[in-house]
């Protein structure tokens, strides 16, 4: 079997990294299956932004789950009493961990990504994770991403049958968000199409001050591009950073 016969479970949240991350994996020939999340996620507008960016960049399949996190909340992503930090500067966003961190998400969304996976027969799985521009989600970092690999293999039928071994690719992992920018360009992504606000309005437009916001603006600063979606606009008519 060629690598262009080879099914590939891509995460897609309709952010910047997982769209990049998606044409990474059309371009190495994968036969893509967007898997995207509504987690309770006080910025839902991203499966919008998901939906889109599927249809763009053609996958076979895109399935949206729904898990309700929000009803254990411990995130500023999942529970309106906790703030998103805004108007913080890169220097200021610290290696600790912060409240925009969701707990376990990452070994949740891939535990269900390896499930379709092991159903349709997949042995590659992407995901979007970076430590890069910012490090401070433990469920980002390579040693997460290598424990699941083993644990994958250890705990289906595919892997324990010796039917296939299981591979979770993160090709961005340590690419900055400029680098990253510059890649889905050369593979097609259309940018307009992805959301990464933290807390955007009632509009869907992003908020241009949250960590996720400035690192986006950032890359596409150092990239020599203009950010093709739209932000909130302060009363002098700039952009709300």
């Amino acid at each position: 079997m060629t690598k262009k016969d080879k099914k590939a479970i891509v995460l897609l949240s309709g952010g910047l990294d997982s769209a990049t991350t998606l044409s990474i994996a059309k371009n190495e020939g994968f036969i893509c299956f967007a898997l995207t999340f509504n987690y309770g996620q006080r910025h839902n507008i991203e499966v919008e932004s998901a939906k889109r960016v599927a249809t763009s960049l053609k996958v076979k399949e895109h399935r949206i789950m729904s898990i309700d996190l929000a009803q254990f909340g411990g995130s500023a992503l999942t529970d309106s009493k906790i703030k998103v930090p805004k108007g913080r500067n890169n220097a200021k966003m610290p290696a600790q961990i912060p409240p925009t961190y969701v707990p376990a998400r990452n070994l949740l969304f891939l535990s269900y990504a390896l499930a379709w996976a092991e159903v349709l027969g997949a042995y590659d799985i992407f995901i979007g994770v970076n430590i890069t521009d910012y490090s401070g989600y433990p469920d980002c970092r390579p040693k997460f991403i290598e424990a699941f690999a083993k644990t994958a293999n250890l705990a289906t039928a595919a892997g324990v049958q010796n039917r296939g071994k299981f591979k979770i690719h993160t090709p961005i992992m340590e690419l900055s968000k400029n680098r990253i920018i510059q890649t889905g360009m050369k593979f097609g992504v259309d940018y307009s199409l992805t959301h990464s606000c933290y807390d955007p309005d009632e509009q869907g437009l992003s908020c241009g001050k949250c960590d996720s916001c400035r690192l986006r603006l950032k890359g596409f600063a150092e990239a020599g591009l203009t950010d093709p979606i739209k932000y909130q606009r302060t009363k002098q008519g700039g952009i709300s950073n």
